[in-house]
């Protein structure tokens, strides 16, 4: 399964393309164990997500792990080793309160006929990011480009399947951006995931990153799938 497009048209990704490639995608997450998950809510509707625990050590230098492989140790409020930390806070910068818990889903739009990245954060003690520490938690490297251009701008709103408030990078020059990958494909023969592409260079943004194997092992899927 493969999206054919011609050179002068802009690529609109049907719900039905969206699911295969969403099922080729979480194939190649299970065989490496890298959590991604689809979720169905109805007969013709569903969504992926992953859930990430980040140790929050400064503004542009954040450990990541996945959910079910960091073992999360709680810190006893009464025990003589919270009596450490508190005396010796420079050389323990990083608390339980500090773990932050993201949510990733990708969910697809009708509206835009694109799939759209909604996420949330919270910290271990409950509370949610605001808007104002997603932005600061973006590294210095997309900062400039997001405050140029409203394509990947972070926005918080109602997430589209289950009405609960999400952050969103926008979705508006989706198909502007994925056109000439998918053109370009098209030309030297070549199969694409088109959420590996889309994924591999929205994610970065917000603490998603991808692993390099995703883009190999495209031409294995496809196989697989035909």
């Amino acid at each position: 399964m493969s999206l054919k497009v011609n050179q002068n048209e802009s690529i609109g990704l049907g719900e039905q393309q969206f699911q295969q490639f969403c099922k080729l995608f979480i194939q190649h997450s299970d065989q490496i164990s890298n959590g991604w998950e689809w979720r169905q809510k109805e007969l013709n509707e569903g969504y992926m997500v992953k859930v990430l625990l980040r140790c929050k050590d400064s503004k542009n230098d954040l450990r990541t792990r996945d959910d079910q492989d960091l073992q999360c140790r709680e810190v006893d409020p009464f025990s003589e080793e919270k009596g450490n930390v508190v005396n010796d806070t420079e050389e323990a910068q990083v608390t339980t309160s500090e773990l932050i818990r993201y949510e990733y889903h990708v969910v697809y739009s009708s509206s835009y006929q694109a799939p759209v990245l909604y996420f949330r954060a919270c910290y271990s003690d409950g509370r949610t990011l605001a808007l104002k520490e997603i932005w600061e938690s973006v590294h210095d490297c997309y900062q400039e480009t997001l405050s140029q251009g409203p394509w990947n701008t972070i926005t918080q709103q109602e997430h589209h399947i289950l009405g609960q408030p999400f952050f969103v990078l926008h979705p508006c020059r989706t198909s502007e951006l994925m056109t000439p990958i998918m053109i370009g494909a098209t030309k030297e023969q070549r199969n694409v995931n088109y959420i590996t592409s889309w994924l591999s260079m929205m994610g970065p943004v917000v603490g998603l990153d991808l692993p390099l194997s995703y883009a190999t092992a495209i031409s294995q899927c496809f196989a697989d799938l035909d």
